[in-house]
């Protein structure tokens, strides 16, 4: 839960990149407006009035919708069982508590149902690595939300070393993105009394020096990008107000987003960079010395990791300099400052790891002096350890499971000591503890089974899509599946901002779906990041067909092997994977029975309008350019609804405190539906912000509402 110093990037990284798997939820007021008068009186859409997020007759409707949708699913006799199940798992006192290492302390934020809201904790590593650790409170923000008559939802804290003693604790109302930023001591487990407190803003923050935050953030009318998200960054000293803060950066109101990140290495390293995104995946990046700013010679696609012997870890997501889009390279700053010099031959100096055609880089994490990067080949896990030398890299794996996920929960920044996770889809998450420099490690949490997997088996399989592309996927179901057509199977996608979907275990999914002899379908299409830069690149924009085509593509196939039909399938997608269920809806009725819509993009040709749209120009294209809104014309779920066509009936899940997509989109959909006279199902949550949950009883409500959904299309 720490929020790290690329917490903008990350933040804009993962924008769309929320999908709602089951139990794992997916990451300025301004961002929610009222249409504007000209909107409205330029517009032919009935129902332009729902954008009025908090509007007393928008939320009227919703009130409607939810009281007609949920008896149906709640008073199913299934439900409550469901929702038992699903809040034993999601409070279940044995779950893994995740490790975030600050100092050589292990943090971690933790709900149940004594702390609803959550407290934020702590504890030595080695009390962490036994079965009962002494956890200390931090925060417990129940009774925060309690004595401050306000609705807190955890968003993170920046701890910096290399003392780690202050923090900036960001803190989210109802779960927006947008937060309020307050000053905390660690030592004293308090507030700061006149410390720093920044309002409620789409921003991020960094310490510059114990009096010193270099910030973005929205700072009066006209400083906000038309993507809801800050462009101007200014330094600020403890005991100013925001009107003194001094001016060191300026962007362009039409870019996507400005933000500072200040970087550590062990050797004492520090670097301050801003980062300018042009568009959602197009950046430029400058460093902040003692002398000035200077714009470093990086690619303008590319991902920052972090600091490591003063050389900045980065992977580049374009050909440049030589090297190949995925590789994952390393810099020293001043070797990217000199812009007058040629750039340098590819050296082994700078190429810490090169992918190959079915590999892609997924992680990578920064300790004091190593790096290391979770790899996947086809679609398939493994852990490696880089370590920096006089001419070259040199690598050693860490001992992972075959055939499953993982992933780096936490490096340190003090030494070498790193906790990663390893799952599948039946086997359940174990936790290591790992020392990068020594190459030992330590099994120190294992997650105990939520439901039997002895009946279970996974296989991969691939299907061709419109342009030939081979589209791989899992099918989780139980041994012996007569292939009939008759099994009852969900299929699961994202497609898009290079996200993959890996293997994961979801005791959720498990308990609520495959106990009962249900498949679940997991499929690595196009606009993911499963096999690096290109497999992602080739449905940007107009090519995004291609990525409905993969997922039809994988749903024929699974028809053609019997596994199921139209009759026993659904299909669940959220956020961006939303958009892709709402296509999927609109162009192939025929082939599913459930369509699971959650926190979607629906109405492409006004997205720019509504919530952060303006930001994923780079991702889906613009209604302004001639060209991408005449694909969206033809292909946007909102625009494309027709009357009188058999549409499987759909089920809505939104949330109206969600700033990022916003509860518009499902709203016009459904009311475009109930005009014409067609079935849905619909909820909106009113906490939970993208997630449509805020905390673990709220996660546990939408979860069984979905299954139950699914119960009774499927297996009745």
């Amino acid at each position: 839960m720490r929020r790290s110093s690329f917490a903008l990037l990350a933040a804009l990284a993962m924008v769309l990149a929320s999908p709602t798997l089951a139990e794992t939820p997916p990451v300025t007021p301004s961002t929610t407006t009222t249409p504007a008068a000209s909107d409205i009186a330029s517009s032919d859409d009935p129902y332009l009035w729902l954008e009025d997020v908090h509007g007393e007759k928008a939320l009227a409707w919703v009130e409607r919708e939810n009281a007609r949708s949920l008896p149906r699913l709640k008073g199913d006799p299934r439900y409550e069982t469901l929702h038992q199940e699903a809040l034993t798992i999601v409070n279940a006192a044995d779950r893994i508590p995740s490790p975030d290492l600050i100092g050589h302390a292990v943090f971690n934020f933790w709900q149940d149902p004594a702390n609803v809201r959550g407290v934020w904790r702590r504890t030595s590593p080695e009390s962490y690595a036994t079965t009962a650790p002494a956890w200390e409170t931090v925060i417990d923000l129940d009774k925060l939300s309690a004595d401050e008559k306000a609705n807190w939802v955890w968003g993170g804290a920046n701890c910096p070393p290399p003392y780690d003693k202050r923090c900036l604790v960001y803190l989210s109302d109802g779960g927006e993105d947008a937060k309020t930023v307050r000053e905390f001591d660690l030592d004293a487990k308090s507030f700061v009394d006149g410390g720093f407190v920044l309002p409620k803003s789409k921003q991020d923050v960094d310490w510059l020096d114990d009096d010193t935050l270099i910030l973005s953030r929205d700072w009066g009318p006209g400083t906000m990008t038309a993507s809801s998200y800050p462009f101007i960054v200014k330094t600020l000293k403890r005991g100013q107000g925001l009107d003194r803060a001094v001016e060191v950066f300026r962007g362009k109101p039409d870019d996507v987003s400005v933000g500072p990140a200040v970087l550590h290495d062990g050797d004492g390293d520090r670097v301050v960079l801003i980062v300018r995104a042009t568009d959602f995946f197009h950046s430029e990046t400058y460093q902040l010395t003692d002398k000035g700013m200077a714009r470093l010679d990086l690619p303008s696609k590319v991902n920052l990791h972090g600091l490591l012997a003063g050389r900045l870890v980065f992977t580049t997501l374009e050909d440049w300099r030589g090297y190949k889009a995925g590789d994952l390279l390393a810099y020293r700053p001043g070797e990217l400052a000199d812009q007058a010099k040629t750039p340098p031959a590819p050296s082994p100096e700078h190429l810490v790891f090169s992918p190959g055609p079915r590999q892609s880089v997924e992680q990578v994490a920064v300790t004091a002096h190593r790096l290391i990067a979770a790899i996947y080949d086809n679609v398939r896990g493994s852990l490696v350890v880089f370590t920096p030398g006089a001419a070259a890299w040199s690598s050693v794996s860490l001992p992972t499971a075959a055939n499953s996920s993982v992933g780096v929960d936490t490096a340190s920044e003090v030494d070498d000591r790193v906790y990663y996770a390893v799952e599948n889809f039946l086997e359940p998450t174990h936790l290591w503890q790992a020392d990068a420099a020594a190459g030992t490690r330590a099994l120190v949490k294992r997650l105990p089974a939520r439901f039997d997997a002895s009946r279970d088996e996974v296989e991969q399989f691939e299907a061709a899509s419109s342009d030939g592309t081979r589209i791989p996927y899992f099918v989780v179901h139980p041994k012996g599946m007569k292939l009939d057509g008759s099994n009852p199977t969900i299929l699961y996608a994202y497609g898009g901002f290079q996200v993959s979907m890996l293997p994961s275990y979801s005791g959720a999914i498990g308990k609520l779906w495959l106990e009962r002899g249900g498949v679940w379908v997991l499929a690595n299409i196009r606009g993911g990041g499963e096999f690096g830069p290109a497999w992602h690149e080739a449905g940007l924009k107009t090519h995004r067909q291609l990525v409905y085509d993969d997922f039809a593509a994988v749903a024929k196939d699974l028809i053609a092997r019997k596994i199921t039909s139209p009759r026993r399938l659904g299909i669940q997608g959220g956020s961006n994977g939303g958009l892709l269920m709402g296509v999927e809806f609109i162009q192939h009725p025929e082939l599913w029975r459930a369509v699971d819509i959650e926190v979607p993009l629906l109405d492409m040709i006004r997205i720019e309008k509504i919530g952060a749209g303006a930001s994923w120009v780079g991702e889906y294209g613009s209604p302004g350019v001639p060209a991408e809104r005449a694909f969206w014309e033809k292909t946007s779920p909102y625009q494309n609804l027709k009357a009188g066509v058999a549409y499987p009936e759909p089920f809505f899940v939104t949330a109206t405190s969600d700033d990022r997509v916003t509860p518009v989109h499902a709203r016009k959909m459904a009311a475009k539906m109930q005009a014409m006279g067609l079935p849905f199902q619909f909820f909106e949550n009113t906490n939970g912000g993208h997630s449509a949950s805020a905390n673990l009883q709220e996660r546990a409500e939408r979860v069984a509402l979905e299954f139950t959904y699914f119960l009774q299309k499927l297996m009745d």
